[in-house]
């Protein structure tokens, strides 16, 4: 009867334990997040409860599997021990990356709603999500390096490996050269503020936004939807536009090629009716001048600002749309025409006269 018993008591003490536990935890966490409102970090490691159990679970049955005795465990205890090991590993990894990942996001919540600068915030956005991945990364190497050296082994083979580790960190090093300098690109970027998620860029000729910035590549969204996926090191070894370097405010320019005639004056009237109706237009500035002329046509410049890429490629399209229709609605002389005349072989002014 106790034989039978004992599975019982050790198992099911351990999993009552264990949710004693987790709930008290749990519970803790929700008073102090209703006492400190203003950081969500409480609210966040409540997410963790999934790997807390796993870990107070597996550390309790770690320590007292032995005291089952029951001759399956027995005969098994070798294997069951590693196992659990194994799992006990791999849970308190997760644990880890669960709240760094909190600790994390909580600071980057706390710094967004007080920043007054996009700018910054995305700097911040940009080396909190590389430092998430840095620790992630750490964490399941440890993790992995630990799990390995719980086979006896291993453990064995370990003054082999570290006396042979110079030999093949060089060989590493030379076969991982594009894959470390990429690495170490990404860091760069990071914590150089070179190019932050958010910021609107051009590369190799594509207009986008960078979406996602990882160690080793970025993805750009263009304009239409698609993905450019690029290797940091293009980022530090090629040039590059960065429209939102310094600011995201932009300046955009609309050219008008028409004909000598045109009414400059009520063009620029009618700029600025256009962007008063315009809600993409953001008050800065706005001009119209004469740029250039040539023999058959003027070159008209107009001049807008807005808040950003986008912005500004609404107001351009909006003002050519709407100046183009007023010209050619109400003032179609302006327009540029091409001059045709009929070659009669004379010149121009001069009629034939008898001799």
């Amino acid at each position: 009867m106790e034989n039978a018993l004992r599975p019982l008591i050790v198992i099911g003490g351990s999993v009552v334990l264990t949710l004693a536990l987790v709930w008290l935890a749990d519970r803790l966490l929700r008073q102090a997040d209703a006492r400190h409102s203003e950081t969500p970090l409480w609210g966040l490691l409540r997410r963790c409860r999934v790997p807390l159990q796993v870990v107070v679970l597996t550390a309790l049955l770690r320590g007292t599997y032995r005291q089952i005795k029951w001759a399956p465990v027995q005969d098994h205890e070798a294997g069951l021990g590693q196992l659990l090991s194994l799992v006990l590993i791999g849970a308190s990894a997760w644990l880890v990356v669960r709240i760094a990942a909190a600790v994390v996001e909580a600071s980057y919540a706390r710094y967004a709603a007080s920043a007054l600068d996009p700018a910054r915030v995305r700097r911040v956005r940009t080396q909190v999500t590389l430092i998430q991945r840095v620790v992630t990364a750490v964490v399941g190497v440890v993790a992995v390096a630990s799990m390995l050296l719980t086979f006896p082994a291993m453990r064995t083979a370990g003054t082999s490996i570290l006396a042979s580790a110079g030999i093949i960190g060089i060989v590493a090093g030379v076969a991982a050269q594009s894959t470390l300098g990429n690495l170490f690109a990404g860091l760069q970027i990071a914590f150089g503020d070179m190019v932050r998620i958010g910021d609107t860029v051009v590369v190799d000729g594509e207009w986008g936004v960078i979406e996602e910035i990882t160690l080793t590549y970025l993805a750009v969204r263009t304009w239409d939807e698609r993905r450019l996926t690029m290797p940091v090191s293009y980022f530090t070894s090629k040039p590059f536009e960065n429209w939102s370097r310094g600011g995201v405010q932009m300046t955009g320019t609309v050219f008008f090629h028409l004909d000598h005639a045109a009414p400059v004056d009520l063009m620029r009237e009618k700029l600025a009716d256009i962007l008063r109706e315009c809600p993409a237009w953001d008050g800065r500035e706005s001009a119209l001048a004469v740029t250039d002329t040539t023999p058959s046509t003027i070159v008209i410049r107009a001049t807008v600002t807005a808040k950003d890429a986008g912005d500004i490629w609404t107001v351009r399209v909006t003002v050519r749309e709407q100046m183009i229709t007023w010209l050619h609605d109400h003032h179609a002389y302006a327009l540029p025409r091409i001059t045709t005349d009929r070659d009669d072989g004379e010149p121009h002014g001069q009629n034939g006269r008898a001799g």
